[in-house]
C-alpha cells in the first residue's frame, strides 16, 4: 500500500470519527444549533487587539442566525443570550460577557455594544470575572494563547434576572429553556 494510499485512509477514518462524535455530542445535549459569525475575526483566528484589553477593549460584532429569514432559529424562541469566556484562565473559566433578554427579533450585537446593565429593548447584561457589568475583552496573563468562547442561546422565555446577575446565575436561570446555542471561538496571547 503507498504512504498515500494509507494518508487517505487515516484522513477518511478520522473525517469520519470526527463527524460521529459532533453527531453523538448534538444529540446527547438535545439541543440544535445554528450559525454564529463574527466580522471582527475569522473563526478560531486571532481576536484582533481593539477587542482586548491592550487595545481600545471593544465588544466584536457579533451576528446569528441565517438571513434573510433567519431559519435556523428553532421556534418558540423567545429571546437570546450570550456568554463568553476563556477556558484557559490559569484560575479556571473566567467569564468576559454575559448578556440575556435579547428579543427573538435581534440576531446581531453591534460592535462596542454598551455597557449598560439594561437597554431600553429589555436586554440585559450581567457581571463580569471584572466585577464590571458589560465586555471586557481577552486580556490573558502574558505566554500561552488563550481560546475565548463566544456561545449564543436561543432562549423559550424571557429570564427573571436581575440586571447585573452573575454567570453562575444566568446559568442557573437558563436551565430547561434553551432550545439551540451558536459557538463561536477566537484566540488571544499577549
Amino acid at each position: 500500500m503507498s504512504l498515500v494510499s494509507v494518508l487517505l485512509s487515516v484522513l477518511i477514518v478520522l473525517t469520519f470519527l470526527s463527524t460521529s462524535i459532533s453527531s453523538k455530542a448534538q444529540a446527547d445535549s438535545g439541543r440544535k444549533s445554528f450559525p454564529l459569525a463574527s466580522s471582527a475575526f475569522a473563526p478560531g483566528a486571532s481576536i484582533p487587539k481593539p477587542y482586548t484589553c491592550s487595545g481600545a477593549d471593544h465588544s466584536p460584532e457579533l451576528h446569528w442566525g441565517d438571513p434573510p429569514a433567519h431559519s435556523t432559529i428553532p421556534p418558540g424562541t423567545k429571546t437570546f443570550a450570550l456568554i463568553m469566556d476563556d477556558p484557559d484562565a490559569p484560575s479556571g473559566t473566567w467569564v468576559h460577557w454575559t448578556v440575556w433578554n435579547m428579543p427573538s427579533t435581534v440576531h446581531e450585537i453591534a460592535m462596542d455594544f454598551p455597557r449598560e446593565a439594561e437597554r431600553p429593548d429589555g436586554t440585559r447584561q450581567g457581571r463580569n470575572d471584572f466585577g464590571k457589568v458589560g465586555y471586557n475583552g481577552p486580556c490573558p496573563p502574558a505566554g500561552k494563547t488563550h481560546r475565548y468562547l463566544f456561545r449564543v442561546y436561543a432562549v423559550d422565555a424571557k429570564l427573571d434576572l436581575a440586571p447585573g446577575a452573575t454567570r453562575a446565575e444566568l446559568d442557573s436561570a437558563l436551565k430547561g429553556h434553551v432550545l439551540a446555542e451558536a459557538e463561536y471561538m477566537g484566540t488571544y496571547r499577549r
